[in-house]
């Protein structure tokens, strides 16, 4: 499993979720130096958690950037609260990671 390295902090109200994830992202139509075909390898899912209860699914594809990174503003989040970003690949590979609000 694969870790995400999350920030989450509250600004003006809202919370600042800023998430990073290590993953090639793959599209499976480059090739290697050789001139083989790289398989496609790139994140499917996205999911966000506050304190357990799912606030974002986004459905991700190979046109995403590698090591991709995003942002979102949350209402109602309090200092200490727990914010979660999992996500699992199209090999069924999985990552994760937790951070509690600044």
């Amino acid at each position: 499993m694969s870790e995400v390295k999350l920030r989450a902090a509250l600004k003006d109200g809202k919370c600042e979720v800023k998430a990073l994830m290590t993953h090639p992202m793959e599209t499976g139509r480059r090739k290697d130096p050789q001139g083989a075909v790289i398989p496609a390898h790139y994140i499917e899912t996205v999911e966000l958690l506050h304190n357990g209860k799912l606030m974002l699914e986004a459905d991700w594809g190979g046109a995403i950037s590698t090591n991709p990174f995003f942002s979102v503003s949350l209402k109602d989040v309090a200092v200490g609260d727990s914010i979660e970003v999992r996500w699992v690949d199209n090999k069924g590979e999985k990552g994760s990671g937790t951070v509690k609000v600044k």
